[in-house]
């Protein structure tokens, strides 16, 4: 039984996507608008800075748009940046992840805040701050009736840490799914203590906006093996099923799930809390197919979010980057991978 998601990928357009020569783009979740265009939501930050921690202190969500899903999108407008830093998430903001209900667009994403100096370019950053930093992270939400806003940006953390559980550091790398009636599931990410394994829950609520509340008191797709590891979910339903898209972190040289660090795997379940994955899992290999024939090996390839049209997936959008290796980027982009309506696999032919 093969992946219903790799058998259907095609090769990428070599010039779609989104990038931008002077900023890292991280991240990336699409939706088509009231004006039948497709709209990017990304992380971004200027390159003088580096790629490094420089996504817990400088970032900012923008807006790019397209004609067309693959692309190319070209930027319109910074949608979260820098508040004021008592709020949860006043210094930098990252992890979007957009959807749409019932005539409003839910912005859901990952906002910390801290003390000091902001960083700047050649400044080198503590472990020790880094950690402070990372620990503060909370997801968020921002509310608009339009594509092109006003977003109004809720004050306070949709979930929070529960001391003395294993999320009891963080909620970040939110992935939501908001059903026909409202009802809304939320997978997120968090850890016991720092440099604990990072695990993902599960909460739920009746509406987009919550209040949001834990399935189960224990991290959902739990692996016995230690160097298991997962990340970066995307989180889907239909056909009575959800449905899940999340990172192969494997540890210590594993193969993982897929035989490739940093390839996607692919998940089903009927209630959201205990997963099956799929005898065949690789979602998404690393290595990009292109029109022309050219497959290039990313640094890493993460944050998959698929643009769901009809109730389908049409397009696979994930963080790109290449360079040295993992994180050690020369650039990163946003890469747009179709995918065919019908089940006959397309790359390599």
């Amino acid at each position: 039984m093969t992946n219903p998601i790799f058998e259907r990928l095609m090769p990428a357009p070599a010039g779609g996507g989104y990038c931008e020569k002077d900023h890292y783009i991280w991240c990336g979740s699409c939706v088509r608008g009231e004006d039948g265009r497709y709209h990017l939501f990304a992380s971004r930050w200027s390159k003088e800075l580096g790629f490094g921690s420089n996504w817990l202190f400088n970032c900012e969500v923008v807006r790019a748009s397209s004609e067309v899903p693959e692309g190319p999108y070209k930027y319109e407008e910074t949608v979260l940046s820098r508040r004021d830093r008592s709020f949860f998430d006043g210094m930098s903001q990252h992890n979007p992840y957009i959807q749409y209900w019932n005539g409003t667009y839910y912005l859901y994403y990952m906002g910390t805040t801290y003390g000091g100096p902001i960083p700047g370019p050649g400044d080198e950053v503590p472990g020790e701050r880094q950690i402070e930093v990372w620990n503060n992270k909370r997801i968020g939400l921002a509310v608009a009736s339009s594509i092109f806003g006003p977003w109004t940006r809720r004050d306070t953390p949709l979930l929070e840490p529960r001391l003395g559980h294993w999320d009891c550091t963080v909620t970040t790398n939110p992935a939501v799914t908001i059903l026909p009636d409202g009802r809304t599931y939320m997978i997120y990410k968090s850890r016991e203590y720092a440099g604990a394994t990072l695990q993902l829950g599960i909460a739920a609520a009746d509406s987009p906006e919550g209040p949001f509340r834990r399935l189960t008191d224990d991290p959902i797709l739990g692996f016995s093996d230690p160097d298991l590891h997962v990340e970066d979910p995307f989180l889907w339903y239909s056909d009575g099923l959800f449905h899940l898209l999340i990172k192969d972190d494997s540890k210590n040289g594993s193969y993982g799930l897929t035989g490739e660090w940093g390839a996607g795997v692919y998940a089903t379940s009927e209630d959201c809390i205990e997963w099956r994955i799929h005898p065949d899992p690789k979602a998404y290999s690393r290595t990009v197919i292109w029109e022309d024939g050219t497959r290039t090996e990313m640094c890493n390839l993460e944050r998959p979010y698929l643009l769901i049209q009809n109730g389908q997936p049409t397009h696979l959008f994930a963080a790109a980057g290449t360079g040295e290796g993992p994180y050690q980027f020369e650039h990163t982009r946003s890469v747009v991978i179709p995918l065919s309506s019908d089940k006959a696999k397309k790359t390599g032919e």
